[in-house]
């Protein structure tokens, strides 16, 4: 990243959790000193200093509230941070930044809260600026999915997804009765060989009786198949194009809403014949808001297919068909169920 975000206290000194650790992946001494020349400073402030030892380019210092009650302003205070961070960020050039989720650890944020609260400031920015935005969560207590939405997830898993295993036995039984009928039809053959059909000796007579076609028929044919091989249905990236034109908008609003990186969706659009990944085609399949069966046909021209077998498919599947198409809302269930993400 070229930045990231610590979670710091207003006096911008070295504390524990998040905090500490980066003051001493980036050297302490020397981030200090840094720090002392910016601080203090106000809860919803950031500031910037120099990675120093970090990868990171930048350290944005946030300073995000401690949680009372959630009724003295914690919340527009949290999304200060935020908002105050990315801003930082897009003006000393910036194309990528991470975030901790700020104040969840010992300002005692509820992490439910604290994370409806950075997606919506991260997703308001967004649309309206270009950087790559990456918010880094440790564990699942942060997801307070709906008892609803979980609910209707679950049943609709236990209605489509097909165990592998089960896949798998239901495979060796198919194969078995093949393997009889094979049999038998060996054994009737050996006593009487069947006679060819009508239609086929026709066949054969026209096939061997056909005069030997021209030299100039030879190239004929040939131009007919180049001509077939040009119209074969569309790449995914041209289809993709297609898809986005056809919505009427902006390129960057539909990668922004497939939670898609900017360099990437660079890739697919200067690369006729990119190979995306499943989780990237599903996502500008959720952004574009398409079908199951626009989507299954997407996924084909880069081919994929949506399989019963696996519950990342069956998870994604029921978004689609419910036309619920929040990627943010379908990658919080996907993590909840170990799942990979939608994106790239």
């Amino acid at each position: 990243m070229d930045a990231i975000v610590n979670a710091a206290n207003t006096s911008l000194q070295m504390g524990g959790g998040v905090c500490g650790a980066i003051f001493s992946a980036a050297g302490a001494d020397s981030l200090q000193a840094a720090c002392e020349n910016l601080g203090p400073i106000k809860t919803g402030e950031a500031v910037i200093t120099n990675g120093f030892k970090l990868p990171a380019k930048y350290i944005i210092h946030a300073a995000g509230p401690v949680y009372r009650d959630g009724k003295h302003g914690e919340e527009a205070l949290l999304r200060n941070c935020y908002t105050n961070a990315l801003n930082l960020a897009v003006k000393h050039n910036c194309e990528s930044i991470a975030f901790p989720l700020i104040s969840s650890g010992i300002f005692g944020y509820p992490k439910a809260e604290a994370l409806r609260v950075a997606t919506a400031a991260i997703r308001d920015f967004l649309s309206e600026h270009d950087i790559d935005v990456s918010l880094v969560v440790y564990d699942k207590a942060a997801f307070a999915l709906s008892e609803e939405l979980l609910g209707n997830v679950e049943s609709y898993i236990d209605e489509h997804y097909v165990d592998a295993r089960e896949s798998f036995y239901c495979r060796r039984k198919l194969l078995s009765v093949e393997m009889d009928a094979l049999a038998e039809r060996s054994f009737m053959g050996a006593i009487a060989p069947p006679r060819p059909s009508d239609e086929t000796a026709v066949i054969k007579k026209t096939r061997s009786s056909a005069p030997q076609a021209p030299a100039g028929a030879a190239h004929l044919a040939e131009a007919k198949l180049a001509d077939m091989v040009g119209n074969l249905d569309e790449p995914f990236t041209a289809t993709l194009l297609r898809l986005i034109d056809a919505t009427g908008k902006k390129d960057a609003e539909i990668y922004r809403r497939a939670n898609i990186d900017r360099r990437l969706f660079s890739k697919i659009r200067s690369n006729a014949h990119y190979a995306p990944s499943k989780p990237t085609v599903l996502a500008f399949a959720v952004a574009l808001e398409l079908s199951i069966d626009q989507t299954e046909d997407l996924l084909e021209r880069a081919g994929f297919a949506l399989s019963h077998s696996r519950k990342f498919d069956v998870i994604v599947e029921y978004f689609i068909t419910s036309r619920r198409f929040d990627i943010f809302e379908i990658n919080e269930v996907l993590f909840s169920y170990d799942q990979q993400l939608l994106g790239g």
